[in-house]
This record gives C-alpha cells, structure tokens and sequence, in this order.
C-alpha cells in the first residue's frame, strides 16, 4: 500500500481509478484525510465542524457497497462542504454567534447529492458572518489562513472550502457563490471553482438559520463545486446541476450543451485585463496575459476589444445596486428606513460605486422591477457577444490574497493595489460582471505573484454553456498548468 499522506493530492480520477483497481479503500483515503487535517489545520483553520466518526462508517460503508459491484461518481471519495449548507446532525450557524446551537435535522439538497454520488463527508469549512466578506472569520470559529501565508486571507465567503482543497483535507468541496465567494478564494488558495449559470443548481438547504430549508432562488446568488483539477470540477458539476426534485415533483436531470471546442485553438476569446473603476494589480495583469500567450500560441482567435461589451462601469452599478438591495432585504426596519434617508441625499448624477450601494440598500420593489429590466439589456449584449466569442477572461479580484483585515467597519476598509489603497469593496466589481447577468464563471489558477502567492483568473461563458469554460479550463490546464500544493 502506499503511505500515509500519499493520496491527499490525488486527482478524483485518479482516486477513483485506484478504488476500482483495489489499490487502495475509502477507509484508506478517509483515515489519511483525518490524520491531515489533524495535523495542518490548527494553522489553517479550515475545517471548523468535523464528522470523522460518521466519515469512518460512511467510508466502510462505501468499501462495502465497491465490493458488492456498485460504482458511483464519488464512491468512497472524501470531500468538505462549507459550514453554510445544512447537514443533517451538524451545526449550521452562517458564522451567527446566536445561531451557534442551530442544528438542522436534513441536509441540504446538495450535500444530500454528494452522499447519493458516494462521497464521505469529513466536516464543514469556515465561513465569515452571513458569508458577508471576502475573508473567512467569525466568533464562533475563528478565522482561517491562507495554506501559501498564514497572514493572509484564503478568501471569502468559501475560504474554510478552498484553504481546505489546497491543504489536501479531502478531494472536493461544495460552496456559494453571490460575490465571487467561489471564484475568489479560488483564485487565492491556488485551486478551481465553478460558478454555476444561475438557477442550474439547486440551493435548497443553502440558507440562513433559523430559516425553514424550502426551495428557492436567492437573487444573484449560486451553489457551485471547488476541486483541485478542472476536469474533478466538471465533475462535481455534473453530480450538483439539475433543479430542486420538490420544485418539480420528480428527479430531473439537466443535459447541459457540451462545450462549443475541444480545441484550445479552435476558441474564440475576448480577454480582458482593465476596469474603469479600478486598476488592476501587476501579479494579475501578468496572470491574464500568461493565459492570452498561452491562447494565442495554440492558435485561438484572442481579441482585446469588443464593442459588443456591455458597458462594464454600468454593469458594476447595476450590480452593486441588486446586491446591496440583496442583502438590505434582511436588514431590520430601522436600519432600512435609516438608509432610505441616506439614499435620498445622494446625487442623481452621483455614479460612483458608494453611491450605488446606498442606493441599492435602499431599494424600493419598484426600483428593483427598474434595476431587473435593466439587467435584461445586459443579459441580451451579453447573447450577442457570445455569437462572436466562446469565452471571456477577466481578473476575480485586481490582487492576490490580501493580509486579514478584520475591521467591522467596510467603509474604512482599503485594498491595497500595487501601493495604492483603494475602497475595499470596489474589487467586486469583476466578480459582479458574471454573477449580475447570471452568466457561468470558472475560476482557474493562473501563476504566481512575486511573493510566490496563487494567482488566478475567471473565464465567463455563455448562459448554460457551463461545459464551455470548464473545458477551456481543462484544456489550459494541461498547457499552463493548474493546482500546486503549498509547501
């Protein structure tokens, strides 16, 4: 047999392949798994729920039902699942110290689909409070490291899922994403995620506690997969997509289109490195352009201009605009109306991303019915760009993983872009121009900075042509390369 902690980087493929082979058992995997996150993750901090004892039986269980001749896609396979999913038996607590005693008794639709896929479930990873920041933190469960630096940040609001991939506490996770909580932390931990087109996926059990797990849609936001290889990405894609059985009143699988090319010169892509509201950072200009040479050396059609972008200040606006009015929807209703004031003293002529998010947060239902057709014109430039183009690549964030910051006020935060501070909050704007169309994003690893953090980019497809960015992804993985362990 192979040694202890001789797995915990393995593809899925190739874990999958070894289980079939005899070459090594689920139990193997899983005690390799626990024994890992026993010893790294006091520095890390990722896994902050943990359900060996359950792991143990399910990976017994898995070994048995192999030897009995099934075969499923993760049979045996351990994987984490972010501490904001319900998991029948563990505490969800959104990183709400009054929450802290939430236990739901059935696990969300999704984890509920890793188990019917085979996986074992090892525990859930950190989040920040209602997974409202690009850092993971909370008072319940402390706050999580980045694997490359532990003074920096693994991202947010799937920090504890990422730090946790690139650490080699299991094989796969399962996240969300409404600010580019998949893609960044992704981006810097150095591993894959998928944000999926919007509504592929069903998020039922994805929710605040107290609040009863019924199907439903949150505007803007997903639930998507991480994983440490592109192809292990698809994967887990395949197992999560398709709508909510309750919605439907059967199980429905979803035949997404196959990707538009198999060829990484047959693609067409528009690449995109500046945003006219804030620069972006040189160890990410260089990360996108490491993809654009790639692209160009295999003969791809890569063009750096477009009229047919929608205007990218407006789309930023229009989604800080839904996202704040998102997320001010659960805000009490003297906090509301004390934003409603605020918002009727900013300008009219005021375009700037401060004066979108009063705005947003104060929105009326009518100013969302203004904001949603808005939304649509974007949505049907965004058809007409994907007549020309397969893909676009664009920044997730202008930096790589920035030291924790943990002040409670955003205002005062600043985010410093190659010696400049900036707004804190201004870095979603490339995050928002996937996720406000509803379009799928994948994030990949990109290089390093100079300091030798994980640099990664996102590549944005056409709406439910989700297989076209992951298999561009695929593809420039095996011509830039991808995941590499931390040391």
């Amino acid at each position: 047999m192979v040694g202890l902690m001789e797995w915990s980087f393995r593809s899925v493929e190739e874990l999958v392949a070894a289980l079939r082979a005899g070459e090594v058992s689920s139990v193997e995997l899983t005690e390799e798994a626990i024994a890992r996150i026993e010893r790294d993750d006091k520095a890390i901090n990722a896994v902050c729920v943990r359900d060996f004892d359950r792991a143990r039986v399910a990976a017994r269980e898995a070994d048995e039902a192999r030897g009995r001749g099934e075969d499923r896609p993760l049979l045996g396979i351990p994987v984490t699942v972010k501490e904001s999913y319900n998991v029948a038996g563990l505490p969800t607590t959104w990183g709400i110290p009054e929450q802290r005693d939430f236990v739901p008794q059935e696990d969300a639709v999704q984890v509920a689909r890793l188990r019917a896929a085979g996986a074992v479930v090892l525990g859930k990873t950190n989040v920040p409070i209602m997974l409202g920041d690009l850092q993971s933190f909370n008072d319940i469960y402390g706050t999580t490291n980045n694997p490359w630096d532990l003074e920096r940040t693994p991202g947010g609001s799937s920090g504890g899922s990422a730090a946790a991939l690139a650490s080699g506490f299991g094989a796969l996770s399962i996240g969300s994403d409404i600010g580019g909580s998949l893609r960044t932390p992704a981006h810097f931990c150095g591993v894959y995620a998928h944000k999926p087109t919007f509504g592929l996926v069903a998020t039922r059990g994805h929710i605040p506690p107290p609040t009863p797990a019924l199907p439903s849609d949150r505007e803007l936001a997903v639930v998507g997969p991480m994983a440490r290889t592109a192809r292990d990405l698809a994967l887990l894609l395949d197992v999560m997509a398709g709508p909510d059985p309750l919605t439907l009143g059967v199980a429905y699988d979803l035949a997404l289109p196959a990707a538009r090319h198999e060829r990484l010169g047959d693609f067409r892509v528009l690449v995109l490195e500046e945003h006219p509201l804030i620069p972006t950072g040189s160890a990410v200009r260089a990360a996108v352009n490491r993809v654009a040479d790639a692209l160009v050396a295999e003969g791809a059609h890569v063009e750096r201009h477009s009229p047919l972008l929608p205007d990218l200040a407006e789309a930023a606006t229009l989604y800080t605009e839904l996202l704040l009015a998102n997320l001010a929807a659960a805000f009490p209703a003297e906090r509301y109306e004390l934003l409603r004031t605020f918002a009727a003293g900013v300008q009219p002529d005021d375009r700037s991303l401060d004066a979108a998010r009063v705005r947003g947060a104060a929105f009326s239902y009518r100013d969302w019915i203004d904001a949603s057709n808005r939304r649509e014109l974007h949505r049907h430039a965004w058809r007409q760009l994907f007549a020309e183009f397969d893909v676009v690549v664009t920044p997730i964030t202008p930096t790589p993983a920035f030291p924790h910051d943990h002040d409670p006020n955003f205002v005062e935060r600043r985010i410093d872009i190659d010696g400049v501070a900036y707004p804190f909050g201004d870095q979603l704007v490339w995050a928002g121009l996937a996720t406000m169309p509803g379009l799928p994003a994948t994030a990949i690893p990109a290089g390093r900075s100079p300091e030798g953090l994980p640099v990664g980019v996102q590549l944005i497809g056409p709406m439910f042509e989700d297989r076209t960015p992951l298999r561009l992804a695929e593809l420039l993985e095996q011509r830039i390369g991808g995941f590499e362990a931390p040391e």
